[in-house]
């Protein structure tokens, strides 16, 4: 499994979001149907789970942040959700989360607030409302890890769920059009590796 720029990523199946490691952080590790797989994947890159401290989730629906409970229990991970996201997780909204769509009940789990600025290593969290309110892209000058705000190809993410707004994505995505990005890592489809600019300004 290769590693991009200190990035293992590993696609996801099904209707769970691509998960990716960087240091002892995991971003966005899906649902709970997904842990086999996920940890399956992590020894397969000759990673460990036990050497894995943080999740950073992208926005909170359940896609993303299904696995957390487990990984937060089992294995005592951190959460970290921009805090206008986190919200929904502490409420535990349903709707909001989108997990009443998928049937389950919104992940039980302690959450830790993070805000456009602050810094996982090398990556700087950029606040791009528009999928939901509190999403979140991360960047450390190079590559950028786009959750479910933009795609390879120029796609974006939907605006139609709670808390989701057109205007608020359109202005995110022009501001991520300003960015110099090499490689692309978004939460869906396949990833980027060189010239993700080109991706990102079709849109």
């Amino acid at each position: 499994m290769e590693k991009i720029d200190n990035i293992t990523p590993i696609i996801s199946r099904d209707f769970n979001s691509n998960a990716y490691i960087f240091n002892d952080v995991i971003v966005d590790p899906g649902t709970p149907s997904n842990i086999d797989y996920l940890l399956e994947n992590i020894k397969l890159a000759g990673l460990s789970i036990d050497n894995i401290n943080k999740i950073v989730n992208t926005h909170c629906h359940f896609d993303h942040t299904g696995a957390d409970e487990y990984l937060q229990k089992e294995f005592g991970l951190e959460v970290y959700l921009h805090k206008l996201d986190a919200d929904a997780i502490i409420r535990r909204d349903g709707e909001e989360t989108v997990a009443s769509h998928f049937g389950c009940a919104v992940p039980d789990i302690d959450v830790k607030i993070i805000e456009e600025g602050d810094k996982f290593y090398d990556f700087e969290v950029i606040h791009t409302p528009g999928h939901t309110h509190g999403s979140i892209c991360l960047y450390n000058g190079q590559s950028l890890i786009s959750g479910d705000t933009v795609f390879s190809g120029g796609s974006f993410g939907r605006t139609d769920f709670k808390t989701g707004s057109q205007s608020d994505l359109n202005k995110s995505l022009k501001r991520l059009t300003e960015l110099d990005v090499s490689n692309l890592f978004s939460g869906h489809g396949p990833y980027v590796e060189a010239n993700a600019n080109q991706h990102i300004c079709l849109i």
